[in-house]
């Protein structure tokens, strides 16, 4: 989560109401009379729907949620979805026997994945929900170092220093995850139109000291697929040469739940013998309010004995491998709902409109003559594009604060080595998400350009002012 400072509490006039008393309590002269502190808890309590009124104003300062394109994550459900959740809300997933119906949704939902992404004996692969993908990671990365370890008993800790291969484009899990585990981050920088890892570089970074490789489906800095299977295939010719055996873990955060319905084709899961594990958000493609996320293992071997914890709990014997402890089971119930309401069929349908909104939006934001794009949303249903060569009067900074002012939040940022000079703007299409809302979208763009054409320049702020967005 993010940090936050304190801050000292600004002075406030509480000689007057609040709010406007006719909207708080019934009696208009009584109990609004003072604020409450922000930084402090108050001396009393005030009623449930002051404190209410408080909070709700505040937070519709917040983005339409709706109209977020910068984020991945769910931003609409079912009206049964929002209600099976509320039912679910006082439920602590971690009290399997307390409540055994939702540990039982977990392993389904967890055999449902393994049989999706085509685990070669779905009864011995081996799964758990997480808070998010960003756990998930945490726990694959943690289940490669261990295997890496127990065959380098000899040399670690004592001389070798383990080390992840990835591209510059990975999710700021990864970093995170070699900060905190101690294991070297070996990336791959973009190169001219590369913008991710590719199968020779990655095999060139591993040496003996590599716990694995990590391919991400679905880039979230551009909508594309790394390709998973050239990768292993290059990993099988490093085995053959020095005798390397380098796993693959697939950051499916995306597109993991975009792929199996949309590119069926596509090799990138457990058919392919080197992947060890996949994980992915469902809170993301999966179509599920934030936060729930899924770690698989091919098999008992990838993910060691020795990091699944066996707990005396309230009775039980609970085994578990996750950071967190107690959360909630109602993300869980909720991604069983999704699954059992849409199915295979439903899926294709939803992820299919998604893509073809992300589209319809690349075309013709590419014909607009302003714009070059990098993608065009037919992997993930993501594009990415920046201003065109010819461009001289603003950058994407511009258009991302001028979009700001119309309600749509569309991040604008840089790349990361070695493509630091490109800045670009990315859309992400979820669904919800309609071609009436995106011809809204065009319509408000294509009344922006006009002014955007008439400035001299680019107003040239830092990119930390220009847009909130960081990648």
């Amino acid at each position: 989560m993010t940090l936050h400072k304190g801050a000292a509490e600004r002075p406030r006039d509480h000689r007057q109401h609040p709010v406007n008393p006719f909207y708080g309590e019934a009696d208009p002269v009584a109990g609004m009379e003072t604020s409450p502190p922000r930084n402090a808890l108050p001396d009393g309590p005030i009623s449930p729907h002051n404190a209410y009124q408080f909070v709700h104003d505040e937070l519709m300062l917040d983005g339409n949620a709706r109209l977020n394109l910068a984020t991945f994550v769910t931003t609409w459900m079912e009206p049964q979805a929002t209600v099976l959740m509320s039912e679910c809300r006082d439920k602590n997933m971690i009290d399997k026997d307390e409540y055994p119906r939702t540990a039982e949704l977990e392993r389904r939902c967890v055999a449902m994945l393994a049989n999706l992404w085509h685990v070669p004996d779905p009864s011995a692969a081996m799964g758990c929900s997480t808070t998010g993908s960003s756990e998930a990671c945490m726990l694959a990365g943690m289940a490669l170092k261990r295997r890496w370890a127990r065959r380098n008993q000899d040399r670690y800790p004592r001389s070798a220093r383990p080390n992840l291969v990835m591209g510059a484009n990975v999710q700021v899990c990864w970093e995170k995850f070699c900060n905190f585990w101690e294991v070297e981050a070996r990336q791959v920088p973009m190169e001219g139109d590369r913008f991710h890892l590719d199968a020779d570089s990655a095999a060139a970074l591993c040496d003996e000291n590599t716990i694995g490789v990590v391919a991400v489906l679905g880039s979230t800095f551009d909508g594309s697929y790394e390709p998973v299977a050239q990768i292993c295939a290059a990993l099988d010719a490093l085995q053959e040469r020095t005798g390397l055996d380098v796993p693959v873990h697939v950051d499916g955060a995306s597109g993991a739940m975009i792929a199996p319905f949309l590119d069926p084709e596509l090799e990138w899961d457990f058919r392919l013998p080197r992947v060890a594990s996949i994980n992915t958000s469902g809170h993301k493609y999966g179509l599920v309010y934030p936060g729930v996320g899924w770690a698989l293992w091919r098999d008992r071997e990838a993910l060691p004995e020795e990091l699944v914890f066996r707990v005396n709990y309230l009775g039980g014997d609970l085994p578990t491998f996750a950071l967190n402890f107690s959360r909630p089971g109602a993300q869980v119930a909720a991604q069983y709902y999704t699954f059992l309401r849409l199915g295979r069929d439903g899926y294709r349908a939803v992820q299919q409109a998604t893509r073809d909104v992300a589209r319809s939006m690349a075309e013709r934001i590419g014909a607009l003559g302003d714009f070059r794009l990098l993608t065009r949303g037919d992997q993930l249903p993501v594009f990415a594009f920046t201003t065109a060569d010819d461009v001289t009067s603003f950058d994407v900074f511009d258009v991302s604060r001028r979009l700001k002012e119309r309600g749509w939040l569309v991040p604008a940022y840089s790349f990361p080595p070695n493509r630091q000079d490109l800045s670009v703007l990315r859309v992400v299409c979820r669904n919800g998400f309609s071609l009436d809302l995106a011809d809204n979208f065009l319509a408000d763009l294509a009344d922006l350009l006009p002014e955007l054409r008439r400035q001299p320049a680019p107003l040239g702020r830092p990119e930390n002012v220009a847009t909130a967005f960081h990648h």
